[in-house]
Parts: C-alpha cells; structure tokens; sequence
C-alpha cells in the first residue's frame, strides 16, 4: 500500500472529451483501489480546469494541484493533451508524468509526420496525400481511399470512400476535425496491435498483439470501436516471422519517435509484410481498452500495469 499523490488528469477540449473521461476514471479507480491517493482533475470541453468536485480552478489551480502530486497521470486522448500540450505544463510545472514527452507525443498525433518517420526507418506505410482546404478541389478520386484527420483520434472523421460521389463528404467529415487531412490507399490487410513499454532501465517490453477482426472491405472506424463489442484476438495468430516483423517495427517507431511509458502501435499485415498505421501515445485505458487487455494476456492486472507506470515514473 502507498500514499503517493498521483494527479490524473481526463478530459479535454477535443472530440474524444468522452473517451478521455472514461480512461481517466478508469485509472483514478485503480489506483485508488490500490492505495494510492489519486488527486482527479478535469479539463471540460470548453478549456477549463476543475477539481473533483467539478469547481473550476483555472490554470493556475491546477499547477498549485500538479506541484502537490508525486506524479501527473495525463489521460487526455486527441489534440490538446495527447499531442504533448499536457507533457510540455508538466514539464514546465516540473511534475514527473506518465507517457511520452512533447515531441513524441506531437509527432504521434500528427500521422503525416507520422509516416514521414516511418519512411525514414524504412517502414511501410499506405500511399497518401495531403490535403487542405485550399488544395482539396484538386484532388480527383481513382480508386478506394481512406480519408482521416491528419492530427485527431478514436477514428473520428475517418471514412472508407468506395466511389467518388463519397469522396465531397468524406473530405467534410474529415476537415470537421483538423484543417489537414490525409487521403490514403486502402490497405487490404489484418488489423494487428501492438503495444510496446519502455522502462526506465531502457528495456523495451512488447505484449502479445491483438488482432482486430473486422468484415472484409470494412475498416475499424468510431462506430465499430464504440458501437458495440469489438472482436479482439489476443494473441493474435501469427507465425513468428510476422511477429518478430511487427514487434521489431514497432519498437522501431516507439524509439525513432521518442515515446515514453506505454504506446500502441497499429498497422495493418499484408503479404508484402507490416504497413503502419498509426501510434497513439496516449491509447485508451480502461481495463476492456487494447492496451491493458495486450498486458492482460501476460498475467499483468491492469493494476499492477497502472503501478508500474507510475513507479516508472517517479524520481529515481
């Protein structure tokens, strides 16, 4: 049992509010179960900082409650808390945190840099373009894309375009969420997860992949990720050469980035081998999330995942 003060913070001005908010009770409850004193702050959606009783206690509130914490648990998925703005208060606050610092966590959120890094390790990655508004009448459908928001999350804005009168929705669904967005090949592909852990020590430890059963010609998009019941297989069935492929891609984007704590690394396996996806620096966290069922399958409770983490990221 410990009396260590962990500030975990849900929330946040963007489109996964929700899904923030749930990851954030998820492990406040946890740790709390576990005997840590676990101090619960909230950004709503419209910026503002509240304590556990919902008053609100402006920036200046929450630094004075960041610098009372032994450590920061940030759990804000999406632009404005994934993409390294809570990493960087933290580090300004001088507050150790849980997760990945500023630049890995903007390089991740951004999957045009994102891929652009991949191509630097010689990862693959689905042919793709980039879109603003200005430039998005130039584009002209050939054949099946994916249209995403460069820099959003929880696979909101994301349309599968079978024909080109779907491509004009498509385009608006995505630049409803990010003034750039990411048109891509569609890849034939499984869905396989990967979830990689740095430890203090500089150790890397990889979970059994999950696999994401979807129907053929669908992608896993917001409806199936929250709809209903996703069809995970943890382990996924591969033979060991894909899974010392996507394992070795998988680290290799976790460091190249310069992640910290737990990420999930997502591609898709074809013939020709791993194609990325997408790494999401902040993945979801509650105990039925990818992530703490990939440990899970390893015999680590999402307790013992959630204090490994913090003692991870506690002062030496």
């Amino acid at each position: 049992m410990t009396s260590t003060r962990v500030a975990v913070i849900g929330g946040g001005r963007n489109c996964e509010h929700e899904v923030s908010l749930a990851s954030a009770a998820a492990v406040a409850d946890t740790l709390e179960r576990a005997g840590y004193d676990a101090v619960r702050l909230t950004i709503d959606p419209a910026g503002v900082w509240r304590d556990r009783e919902d008053r609100p206690i402006a920036l200046a509130g929450a630094v004075h409650a960041l610098r009372s914490c032994a450590v920061a648990f940030p759990m804000l998925h999406g632009p404005h808390g994934e993409d390294g703005t809570l990493a960087a208060l933290c580090d300004l606050a001088d507050v150790p945190w849980v997760g990945s610092p500023l630049g890995a966590g903007a390089l991740g959120m951004d999957k045009w840099a994102t891929k652009l890094v991949a191509g630097a390790l010689g990862i693959a990655t689905a042919p793709g373009r980039l879109l603003t508004r200005a430039g998005a009448d130039a584009y002209t459908f050939t054949h099946p894309v994916v249209v995403k928001p460069v820099a959003a999350g929880s696979s909101l804005g994301v349309t599968l375009v079978r024909d080109a009168a779907g491509l004009g929705p498509a385009l608006d669904a995505a630049f409803a969420h990010d003034a750039r967005v990411l048109v891509e090949d569609l890849v034939t592909g499984r869905e396989i997860d990967v979830a990689v852990l740095g430890r203090r020590d500089g150790s890397r430890v990889v979970a059994p992949a999950l696999e994401i059963v979807v129907p053929d010609g669908e992608i896993f998009d917001h409806a199936a990720k929250y709809g209903g019941a996703p069809d995970f297989r943890i382990p996924a069935p591969l033979d060991e050469a894909d899974r010392k492929d996507l394992e070795r891609a998988a680290v290799g984007m976790y460091d190249a980035l310069g992640c910290a704590g737990v990420a999930r690394v997502d591609f898709f396996l074809t013939a020709q081998g791993p194609v990325l996806n997408e790494v999401n620096t902040t993945p979801g966290f509650t105990a039925q999330s990818q992530v703490p069922r990939m440990f899970a399958a390893t015999g680590m409770s999402f307790a013992a995942l959630l204090d490994l983490l913090v003692r991870d990221a506690l002062p030496a």
